[in-house]
């Protein structure tokens, strides 16, 4: 017999069995219409492409055909041009796109526009920096830069000062101007930033203070459409003795109303054409190693002072050599907008009436450039008897007449073109690499020679040298003013400019009662070795030492040197996340005899103030020591 639960099992399987053989049906079907639809659409496929190719080679044989008509009537046209044309006309032709840009370039607009008239008013010279760049998009280059300087005579009181001040901080959050305000007793001297209704309407509002009392006289000077990141991001007014810091603040401060004869750029250029005449740069050496004035060889005879810093000039005026060169000749002064040469020709007019050596030069008159080289450069697009750049204090970082700007940027077009660019074009680089030596002329990052502190002329190759710890930058890379003076360290910076205003500050008491204003600068202390050389054992014989605790501001590579004699190698220690020496190095000695009276002689002796710590350091086996490019 055959139970309940056999049968039912039984069911469940032959309904299982018709499920699968449901299930097999379907896919089966599924299957065969899948193959008719995929044999259906490659007939199709295959009838386009049985059909298209040959329209396609129709219609390409008449493109082609078509192509070579039109190519035959191009080479016909130019055939016949060619013979009706002379060479020189197909030169001409070729050249018109060139002489047309460069023509553009040096179009320059260098007078006030009507808008500045009804604006601002008084005397302003203005023009756009469209030169420099071609096509400006409007929001790119939607900058206009303001320069301008003021002296107030007699001086502000307190109350004045203050009102003056609150007035200038007021309008530039009105008219959303920034940049940077030297605001003194004794006037204003700006670079401001912003945008070109903005600018001229700081001006207005300037021009119009207490009724045009101060500053009705004053020319501003003005160049739109320049980059936006060329503008200051903020507005900074703060407060100095002096507009530039001459060191003669005060009662010592000599008149405005003594500086020499103001002249314009055009008399000004007659001016250094003249027989005994000399003009001297009244700016930074290293301001003048980019660009400078050259008279012409009759001409006259120019003179750079070799100043770090403008308070070096009262000095270097009265120096026997200066007055040599001065003695029976006319004086003219540039500077980069003008402010320098106020105080500077006031001063040499102020002893020329008060000191008798002095007097008895014999000079025919000290002039200066209205407006500076900024205004110059406005007169004479094309330089005049300019030669390189002019460092700027703003972010142009420098500039160059626009003219040759803007032919420099259409040579390099053509060049990236693929075609000929005219030659001659372009600005001439007076400046060299403090590093390599090469021609440049663009102050780039933030160092600073080591010895004097002056902005470093560094090329770009040379930077990312000491970037890649290929060629370090170390501390004899030193601007060309220490090279020439022998200046190698802070302290001879220091002794030497102590020791010369001590001097000429005696002279001052002497003829005008004047109390001394510069503190005595300490004697430099020198870095030698102690006396008695010791030797310290060095069983060893190694040759490599570790020097730490050394003074930072003080030590270079030549007092290193001298401290250690035998050093052949150095590998100055820099923090990793500063990148800055903070005084310690290794070093290699030619002999382990050399060594041994280093560690004697210098461990836990004081130099600069500090006590120093020096040890014999084993050479690891896993790395090269010492390497080849840390060779002095």
């Amino acid at each position: 017999m055959v139970s309940d639960e056999e049968l039912k099992q039984k069911k469940k399987s032959k309904k299982k069995e018709k499920k699968m053989k449901k299930k097999r049906k379907h896919e089966e079907i599924t299957k065969i219409e899948k193959e008719k639809k995929n044999i259906s659409t490659s007939t199709d496929k295959d009838d386009v492409s049985q059909v298209t190719p040959k329209s396609e080679k129709k219609r390409s044989k008449k493109d082609k055909k078509q192509k070579k008509d039109k190519s035959k009537k191009k080479d016909k046209k130019s055939k016949t041009s060619k013979q009706e044309k002379s060479p020189k006309k197909i030169e001409e032709e070729n050249d018109a796109n060139t002489t047309e840009e460069l023509n553009e370039a040096k179009n320059v607009k260098a007078a006030p526009n009507d808008d500045d008239l009804k604006i601002v008013g008084g005397r302003i010279v203005s023009f756009s920096a469209d030169v420099m760049e071609p096509e400006p998009a409007s929001q790119e280059h939607s900058t206009t830069l303001l320069l301008f300087y003021q002296y107030i005579e007699p001086v502000l009181d307190e109350d004045g000062f203050q009102a003056i001040l609150e007035h200038v901080q007021v309008a530039g959050e009105k008219h959303q101007v920034t940049g940077r305000m030297r605001t003194s007793y004794e006037g204003l001297n700006c670079t401001l930033t912003g945008s070109y209704d903005g600018v001229r309407g700081w001006c207005k509002d300037l021009r119009d203070y207490n009724n045009g009392a101060y500053f009705a006289d004053t020319e501003f000077k003005l160049t739109d459409n320049l980059p936006s990141g060329q503008a200051f991001p903020t507005l900074h007014a703060f407060k100095v003795d002096e507009l530039v810091n001459y060191g003669l603040s005060g009662i010592k401060a000599p008149s405005i109303h003594m500086s020499g004869e103001h002249l314009e750029p055009k008399d000004y250029d007659k001016k250094m054409k003249e027989k005994d005449t000399v003009i001297i740069d009244v700016r930074n050496h290293y301001e003048a190693s980019i660009g400078r004035f050259q008279p012409p060889v009759n001409g006259a005879q120019y003179i750079d002072p070799m100043m770090r810093k403008s308070t070096e000039f009262p000095v270097w005026l009265d120096k026997p050599e200066t007055k040599d060169m001065l003695r029976g000749k006319q004086v003219l002064m540039y500077c980069t907008g003008g402010v320098r040469c106020e105080r500077a020709s006031a001063l040499l007019r102020t002893k020329m009436e008060n000191e008798d050596d002095t007097k008895a030069l014999g000079i025919k008159g000290v002039f200066q450039l209205q407006g500076g080289i900024d205004k110059y450069f406005r007169d004479f697009p094309e330089g005049g008897s300019w030669r390189g750049k002019n460092y700027t204090f703003d972010k142009r970082f420098s500039h160059a007449p626009p003219a040759l700007e803007g032919m420099e940027r259409v040579v390099k077009k053509k060049e990236k073109e693929g075609k000929e660019a005219p030659e001659k074009a372009g600005i001439e680089v007076m400046g060299k690499c403090e590093a390599c030596h090469k021609p440049w002329d663009m102050f780039r990052g933030k160092r600073r020679c080591p010895t004097c502190g002056v902005p470093s002329l560094i090329c770009k190759e040379c930077y990312q040298l000491d970037k890649d710890k290929i060629k370090k930058l170390d501390r004899s890379v030193r601007c060309d003013l220490c090279v020439k003076e022998g200046i190698r360290s802070k302290h001879q910076v220091r002794e030497k400019v102590g020791r010369e205003m001590e001097a000429y500050e005696t002279k001052l008491r002497e003829i005008y009662g004047f109390q001394p204003t510069s503190k005595k600068s300490k004697p430099a202390q020198r870095m030698d070795a102690p006396r008695k050389k010791k030797s310290a054992p060095n069983p060893k014989k190694i040759t490599k030492l570790f020097v730490k605790n050394l003074c930072a501001k003080e030590v270079d590579q030549l007092q290193l040197c001298e401290l250690i004699p035998g050093i052949t190698h150095i590998e100055w220690i820099m923090d990793r996340k500063t990148g800055n020496w903070y005084g310690s190095v290794f070093v290699e000695v030619a002999t382990p005899e050399d060594a041994s009276i280093a560690v004697g002689s210098l461990h836990k002796q004081k130099c600069h103030g500090r006590v120093l710590n020096v040890s014999y350091l084993e050479p690891d086996p896993k790395s090269i020591w010492p390497h080849p490019k840390l060779k002095i």
